[in-house]
Parts: C-alpha cells; sequence; structure tokens
C-alpha cells in the first residue's frame, strides 16, 4: 500500500514539473491609454524618473521602498530602480501621436524561470500588474492632462 502511494505521489510530481516546464518562459503585458496632450508633453513626464512619483502605481502603494537613480538625470542613460524582489525586465513606452491626443502604450516583457512559471499557474503577470498598469497610465493622464490646462 505505501509502495502504491509512493508511486502516486511520484506520478503527480513529475506531471506537475511537466507541466509546469511546458509553461512559457516569457511574458509580455501591455495597456493604452489616450491622453488629450501631444506626446512631447506626455514624454516629458515618462522621459525623467524623478517625475514618476507623481503617476507611478508602486510608489503609492509603498511609499517607503527604496528607489536609487543613476547615470543621465533624464532620457538616454538614466537609471531607475527599485527592491521588491530581483527581477529583470524591460518596460517600454510607445507614444502613438493623433492630433493633439497621444495613445501612450505602457508595456513590460520579460523572462520567466521555473520558480516563476509555478507562480503564473495560479496568477500570471498579465494578472499581477496589468492593473498596476492601468491606475499608473490614469495617473499619467490626469497629470499631464493637469499640467495642459494650468499652461494654457
Amino acid at each position: 500500500m505505501l509502495m502504491k502511494i509512493l508511486i502516486a505521489l511520484a506520478v503527480i510530481v513529475v506531471v506537475f514539473v511537466v507541466v509546469v516546464a511546458t509553461r512559457p518562459s516569457e511574458y509580455r503585458v501591455a495597456r493604452t491609454v489616450t491622453i488629450s496632450a501631444p506626446a512631447p508633453a506626455v514624454f516629458a513626464q515618462v522621459n525623467d524618473f524623478h517625475k514618476w512619483d507623481a503617476w507611478n502605481p508602486w510608489a503609492k502603494m509603498d511609499p517607503a521602498m527604496k528607489q536609487t537613480y543613476e547615470g543621465a538625470p533624464a532620457g538616454t542613460g538614466a537609471v531607475y530602480t527599485w527592491k521588491p524582489f530581483a527581477a529583470t525586465s524591460t518596460a517600454e513606452f510607445t507614444f502613438k501621436p493623433d492630433g493633439n491626443q497621444t495613445a501612450v502604450t505602457w508595456s513590460m516583457a520579460g523572462k520567466v524561470n521555473f520558480v516563476a512559471k509555478v507562480i503564473h499557474l495560479f496568477v500570471d503577470m498579465d494578472t499581477m500588474i496589468g492593473g498596476n498598469f492601468e491606475k499608473g497610465l490614469a495617473e499619467l493622464k490626469s497629470v499631464v492632462e493637469a499640467q495642459r490646462s494650468l499652461s494654457r
């Protein structure tokens, strides 16, 4: 009887490992918002990491999080890091001008290790961060549109 239980457990473990191993090894999450402002006004908020506190959803969730800024103050060579857990991902913002409006897409892509694949069986990256992207883009929209109305 004990042998049957051990074999059953071994089969379950092997099946679990196979299922996890066949999960995607990369992820991509993206959200888009349209902002009533020209692309340079929106880009100015995204290009300078020091301005992110006004709209970054993670800064609002954990105001005590450790943030560091390195390199150039803004633009090429600027580096922004924070420490919730060790990971490396590529975040991108794209700007699509349309008259006096700009469609802004915030995306993130990265590789997924075995442990992350296990976690993603229960909650995927889109579920984990997609809502935060939506909140951040809504805040970015508010900041940019408020600045634009003040400058008129």
